[in-house]
């Protein structure tokens, strides 16, 4: 008989050993320890994940954080302060509101010890009335209280309401091509009236007085009535008299202080008929010298080291204040399910005006 033929062997059934299950998410450890930490721990931790130590403040329920810009060895700091785009309390861009957080940054240098001088970087083409007095009025009070100089350091243009917040500063550095002045108020709207009637359109407005309506847009211009055109330059020409006792006050203000401390001979002294030019032109940075709407010429390392001069230090660390990451943000992000708009960047700030609402603004530039 043939041999059996060979059997293969049973097969082998080899029982791993137990490992622990991998995680796929790991987000509930994140939040078991956010919550450990509390606020204040979070704000810590992000800073350590964020590579390296930053002081943070609290301040009217909102927290900062201090932001060091340079590394030397001294404890005395300058605060870098922007003012950016168009002037306005409103929140345009998602940035929050411009006037609550210079006014707040101002208020946190004010608090600090070790902060000698404040540098208002400015790229501006103005904005509200009301806004830009608001600036105004919180840097003219910071350095009266703290004695802490403020210096307007203008970038590529600063013209209207953007001049307006430099006014009161301390001293004014511009680069020679730096466009600015544009000193002036405008008001402005649209009549659609003639439109209107092509259409077929009839307005009703019912009113308890002749002037109820004034600058509006569906009347006709020979319904207007007497004395409403009288009335609306009046109000323009009284806002454009206190600009003017700004840039006056501001000037001769920072001339006084000045020569205080030692430092006249380097500023620079309102000319004569400047308020000649302050009719709404813009001028360049050298025109602005030459006219004494601005101290001197020079980039930002010319502001630092004027800063320095005038806070009576030899060295100084640049400091932020910024906003830190909020996780309630992002839990709201994920959530969002709307399509994102689309912003496109012309590489400047169209001005968002409202009719019947004032501006310092430079419509020579951005338009």
């Amino acid at each position: 008989m043939p041999p059996p033929l060979a059997s293969a062997p049973p097969p082998q059934f080899y029982t791993p050993a137990k490992t622990p299950p991998q995680c796929r998410s790991r987000a509930w450890v994140w939040l078991l320890v956010l919550g450990a930490l509390g606020v204040g721990g979070v704000l810590s931790f992000i800073s350590v994940i964020g590579g390296g130590h930053q002081r943070t403040a609290r301040l009217d329920g909102k927290f900062y954080q201090e932001h060091s810009l340079t590394d030397k060895d001294t404890s005395d700091k300058i605060v870098v302060i922007d003012v950016q785009g168009i002037i306005t309390s409103h929140n345009l861009d998602g940035s929050g509101d411009m006037v609550e957080r210079v006014k707040e940054e101002l208020e946190l240098a004010e608090k600090d010890e070790h902060v000698k001088a404040v540098i208002l970087k400015i790229d501006s083409p103005g904005g509200e009335v009301l806004a830009s007095d608001e600036i105004y009025r919180a840097i003219h009070e910071f350095q009266d209280k703290t004695g802490k100089p403020v210096i307007a350091q203008m970038g590529s243009l600063a013209a209207s309401g953007g001049y307006y917040v430099s006014a009161p500063c301390r001293w004014i550095v511009a680069n020679e091509l730096t466009l600015t002045g544009s000193i002036g108020v405008i008001m402005s709207g649209m009549n659609f009236r003639g439109l209107m009637d092509k259409v077929g359109i009839q307005p009703q407005v019912y009113k308890s007085g002749k002037f109820k309506d004034m600058m509006s847009s569906t009347r006709r211009p020979e319904d207007i009535p007497a004395g409403e055109r009288e009335m609306m330059q009046a109000l323009i020409d009284e806002t454009y008299a206190t600009f003017k006792g700004v840039v006056r006050k501001g000037r001769e203000g920072s001339r006084v202080a000045n020569k205080k401390d030692g430092h006249e001979k380097d500023s620079r002294e309102l000319a004569s008929d400047w308020e000649a030019y302050a009719d709404g032109r813009i001028f360049s940075g050298k025109e602005a010298h030459r006219l004494g709407f601005v101290d001197e010429l020079g980039n930002f390392d010319v502001a630092v080291k004027r800063a320095q001069k005038l806070a009576g230090i030899t060295e100084a660390n640049l400091v932020r204040y910024q906003q830190p990451f909020a996780f309630g943000n992002l839990f709201r992000l994920l959530g969002k399910t709307e399509v994102p708009a689309v912003k496109v960047d012309l590489g400047f700030d169209f001005p968002r005006m409202q009719a019947g609402r004032m501006y310092f603004l430079s419509f020579n530039v951005v338009q």
